[in-house]
């Protein structure tokens, strides 16, 4: 799959097959994320890869918008505020990171959530909690990832009306 079809056709999967998702597979997805670009190349982005049932019920608990409990694993990808070198640009760094994280596992076959965290203060505290996450470290998204028990066409997104050219 090429990127234009693999950004074209990514939707958001929410219902997972049993199937366990190969370890070689996980490292190439967290290696896309890490391809991100970043501010000043900081590359704040930290991941914490959640495989325990247990865990990802809790998860689902904390945050029910994460269809943790049914995939084969989830993705947290936060910020490290104290690697931070262009002040407040960790957001936009972790979004990008987050997005090409989305594309490798459509690509590779495999389905994904992106889940927002960040900013809302109630569901960074519960995942700071949940996993013992340092001060620094601040969850901006989690993503619920493994192979597609649905499955879903293209969605037609591109709306002309949104788009300026030279002038507003």
């Amino acid at each position: 799959m090429d990127a234009m079809e693999a950004i074209l056709t990514r939707r958001s999967i929410r219902q997972f097959t049993n199937q366990p998702v190969p370890e070689q597979l996980v490292k190439h997805l967290l290696e896309a994320a890490m391809c991100a670009p970043s501010a000043r190349n900081q590359q704040v982005w930290r991941f914490l890869v959640i495989r325990d049932k247990a865990k990802l019920a809790e998860l689902q608990q904390v945050h029910p918008n994460v269809p943790a409990s049914g995939a084969a694993l989830a993705v947290l990808v936060c910020g490290d505020l104290a690697a931070e070198t262009a002040q407040g640009f960790w957001v936009q760094d972790c979004a990008a990171a987050t997005q090409n994280l989305l594309l490798a596992a459509h690509a590779s076959g495999l389905g994904a959530i992106w889940s927002g965290v960040y900013p809302r203060e109630e569901r960074v505290a519960n995942l700071k909690r949940l996993f013992g996450l340092p001060e620094n470290i601040v969850p901006l998204s989690v993503l619920a990832i493994g192979y597609p028990a649905e499955s879903k066409g293209r969605q037609e997104r591109y709306d002309s009306k949104k788009v300026h050219f030279d002038r507003w």
